[in-house]
């Protein structure tokens, strides 16, 4: 892994920019966007992937210590610092602009600052427009746990949103009001914003109850569901530790094909160009 800034520049044609967004933890929202990037990557596609969680569990993912950073996503937001000074290249084919703890103090940063909500929007299109040699044609949003500042910035920057969603009855709870933010977002900041669909994530195939919560999930939401679900397995576990994505970890798992096959539905879905409907959770 690289940590000298990547060369950033414009292309003919946006780039898709994708939110990965779900207020509940745990349901393998960092691992989709590692996972996904990396079989973009694969496909030939530019990729950025962009870590708003103060946390920084995306960065860590793909062998970027947090501490020995002196520059983060936090600088760009907070201090307009251009995204080209910041990104670095990593082992796994894409870039990432990453995050540090200091992130958690960019909500309040933000809080007081006019147009907040299109911080992160505008410094895309700074990146954009660079006049460098390299471009991207895919930048994916790994949101924070919540429905604060940051997340509501990545939507207002983002083409559509993904919603990662763990194949258990609880993992459920919450999903209508990140929907409903999804719905603000598109009358006062984005109203071009599309719901991409939900990917099941953490899906267990022998039990009935993960079955079954994988059948409802259309119809419970209203939402198309990407497929194949993500399947659990400890090779997830095992790749932050390498610092890379399941995909250089364990090619052959059933956890890696699978990230490559949503891969390629999203890429036929950016090609369709295909606006989605909303989606509601339906009270049962």
């Amino acid at each position: 892994m690289s940590t000298t800034p990547s060369p950033v520049g414009a292309r003919a044609g946006a780039p898709v920019v994708l939110a990965v967004a779900n207020q509940k933890g745990g349901v393998a929202k960092t691992t989709s966007v590692a996972s996904i990037g990396a079989a973009l990557a694969e496909l030939g596609e530019s990729v950025l992937l962009v870590d708003l969680d103060p946390q920084a569990c995306l960065t860590f993912s793909l062998g970027v210590d947090p501490e020995d950073l002196e520059l983060s996503v936090h600088h760009v937001l907070t201090k307009g610092l251009h995204p080209s000074e910041v990104i670095v290249s990593t082992d796994d084919g894409v870039d990432l602009l990453p995050a540090t703890i200091e992130l958690a103090r960019a909500e309040a940063d933000l809080l007081t600052r006019t147009g907040r909500e299109h911080v992160l929007k505008g410094a895309l299109e700074d990146l954009a427009e660079a006049p460098d040699d390299r471009s991207y044609q895919w930048i994916l949003l790994d949101c924070p746990p919540s429905l604060g500042v940051l997340t509501v910035a990545a939507l207002t920057a983002a083409r559509g949103v993904l919603i990662p969603l763990q194949c258990e009855t609880l993992s459920h709870r919450g999903v209508g009001q990140l929907l409903d933010t999804v719905h603000d977002v598109r009358r006062f900041t984005n109203r071009d914003l599309e719901v991409w669909g939900v990917l099941p994530t953490l899906y267990d195939g022998r039990t009935t109850h993960a079955r079954t919560v994988l059948e409802t999930i259309s119809e419970t939401y209203d939402l198309e569901v990407i497929e194949p679900p993500i399947p659990k397995t400890i090779k997830f576990a095992e790749a932050p530790a390498a610092g890379r994505s399941i995909l250089a970890t364990s090619r052959s798992s059933k956890g890696a094909r699978a990230y490559r096959e949503v891969a390629e539905t999203l890429v036929r879905r950016s090609r369709r160009g295909r606006r989605s409907g909303r989606g509601k959770m339906t009270r049962r």
